[in-house]
């Protein structure tokens, strides 16, 4: 193929030269098409990166061409409704057409095979309620007896998502959409920067260990600005990150493209450098530490502070838990997020293969905080792929207050899911940088389509509960959500995931038989696990 193309490509040179010889613009025009594949094909010929286009010149290239192309034919073109991933078209369906307030129902029937292994199904009551007589908006109260500035949450809420990893346009446009639909609108670890102040929507301030925001020259934690930040009307919360579904224990990852110097100025940093936050905390290393930092917080602030977390080691979380019970201090609230999360940069074996997935997440926190007789001062917000009324019903179930939602308000605002969230070329303007795509987002059109989709899911999850007998969501439980198990049994979530009995964690007697081990190895004054107290737990 090599020698072949050599021979063709210089009897083609030979052939134009004669020809310009005759005729001097039948020369220009042959070259001026003909003359670019040459020499790319001589490119393609001596180069030695790549072996196919060095072995099969030009045509080797198609097949970079074929890649590029694959993820959108794949998408439009070849992937039934019920496929597609890390979304089905049917749940990136539901986000534009309610987002756009369009028809939302679906003709003839489920599509979802209802006996596959995985279908979930509510409990619905004869003795239904009628939407209409619910609150069509419910809320919590987020925040301790001695919080002096409490929030009134809506249970629906725009996940952590940073400026730098979404666009001004995007952040804009959730803040704005927020606003609109009286929600709040998480910052996640990049910091607030003018965009999230344009509508005045509420805030949650979200603290990573990179502390942007309130950051020292040398990356530490700042009094001064986290009280500077912190006293704006509109940041309602403060989270501190401790980990994320995307990529738990690796911290977190901003492309040197995306690292502008607007963003650099905000986070503190150098512009157009990768900026990789550290994967732990400087401001506490033990269990004991991160509750005193969040008194500290919570003091300085006068805010309802909590903090985020994808569960790994349950032995942490319950040694959290203890630190709580020693110090008698308390986070306002705590959000799970599962290890199926993510919108931006993330490695592939980190959203793959590590974290502990969004039901088996929330069930445990939710058990351990009732087993500690902790949960009665403590919210619980939940993330992990919450995109419809079911959802929100779902998490609830498990043990949710409240949640996020991060991927589903991109696409209310236009994400398409082309995943090219991490390369900078998000062609919908959403996460990216790149000027010339961000202005194709028309923010205002697209916060109102976030509050567009936000109050009609809210209204979804709603009309759900009437439909279940139930009149507020504090009395959802698991006994209301089943799950096929095989093609011939089912079981209530109540079934797989366990309630366990209020406070019996606190006397070693009462312990249930598969928490000893996790208990006996949790210690308040580290982190790390203490293993040698495995077997006699076991014993």
């Amino acid at each position: 193929m090599r020698n072949e193309f050599l021979i063709v490509s210089v009897l083609s040179i030979i052939v134009i030269v004669l020809l310009s010889y005759f005729v001097t613009p039948l020369f220009w025009w042959s070259f001026l098409f003909v003359g670019p594949i040459l020499l790319l094909g001589f490119y393609d010929f001596f180069q030695n990166k790549h072996a196919i286009t060095r072995n099969f010149p030009i045509l080797g290239r198609s097949r970079f061409a074929a890649e590029w192309l694959r993820p959108k034919i794949q998408q439009y073109f070849i992937e039934r409704d019920t496929d597609g991933a890390p979304f089905s078209r049917i749940n990136r369906s539901i986000v534009y057409q309610r987002a756009k307030k369009e028809l939302d129902t679906e003709p003839f029937g489920t599509q979802l095979n209802v006996y596959e292994d995985g279908y979930e199904w509510i409990s619905h009551s004869i003795a239904a309620k009628d939407a209409h007589d619910l609150n069509e908006d419910p809320r919590l109260v987020v925040g301790n007896s001695y919080c002096k500035h409490k929030y009134d949450a809506s249970i629906f809420n725009v996940s952590a998502m940073s400026f730098g990893s979404l666009s001004k346009n995007a952040v804009m446009a959730l803040n704005g959409g927020a606003a609109i639909g009286n929600f709040a609108h998480n910052t996640g670890e990049g910091g607030i920067s003018p965009h999230h102040d344009k509508f005045n929507g509420d805030l949650i301030y979200q603290i990573g260990t990179g502390y942007f925001g309130c950051r020292t020259a040398d990356g530490n934690f700042s009094d001064e600005l986290f009280v500077q930040r912190t006293s704006a009307d509109n940041v309602k919360m403060i989270e501190i990150k401790l980990s994320q579904g995307a990529k738990p224990g690796h911290g977190g990852i901003l492309p040197a493209k995306k690292a502008t110097p607007e963003i650099a100025k905000i986070r503190n940093i150098e512009p157009y450098k990768d900026v990789l936050s550290p994967p732990f905390h400087k401001a506490f290393n033990t269990p004991l530490g991160l509750i005193k930092f969040i008194k500290k917080c919570q003091d300085l602030s006068g805010k309802p502070v909590g903090f985020k977390l994808c569960v790994g080691q349950k032995s942490e979380f319950i040694a959290i838990c203890k630190a709580m019970i020693e110090t008698g201090f308390r986070p306002d609230f705590i959000s799970v997020d599962g290890g199926e999360g993510g919108t931006g940069a993330a490695p592939l074996e980190f959203s793959n293969s590590v974290g502990m997935p969004f039901k088996e997440g929330l069930s445990f926190v939710y058990n351990a905080l009732v087993g500690f007789n902790l949960k009665k001062e403590i919210k619980l917000f939940a993330a992990g792929k919450v995109v419809s009324g079911f959802h929100i019903f779902r998490a609830i179930s498990l043990g949710a207050d409240a949640c996020y939602s991060a991927r589903a308000m991109m696409m209310a605002v236009g994400c398409i899911q082309a995943l090219e969230c991490n390369k900078n070329t998000c062609p919908t303007g959403v996460a990216t940088q790149d000027p010339e795509l961000v202005k194709g987002l028309n923010v205002a059109d697209k916060k109102v389509r976030v509050a567009n989709y936000h109050k009609e899911t809210v209204k979804s999850f709603v009309e759900l509960m009437a439909a279940a007998g139930i009149e507020d969501p504090d009395e959802i439980n698991r006994t209301h959500v089943n799950k096929r198990v095989m093609m011939n049994r089912a079981q209530r979530y109540d079934q797989i995931y366990p309630y366990i009995p209020e406070g019996c964690l606190l006397q070693h007697e009462s312990i249930p038989r598969h928490w000893k081990q996790d208990m006996a190895t949790a210690d308040a004054h580290s982190f790390q696990p203490k293993f040698d107290s495995v077997f006699i737990a076991e014993d």
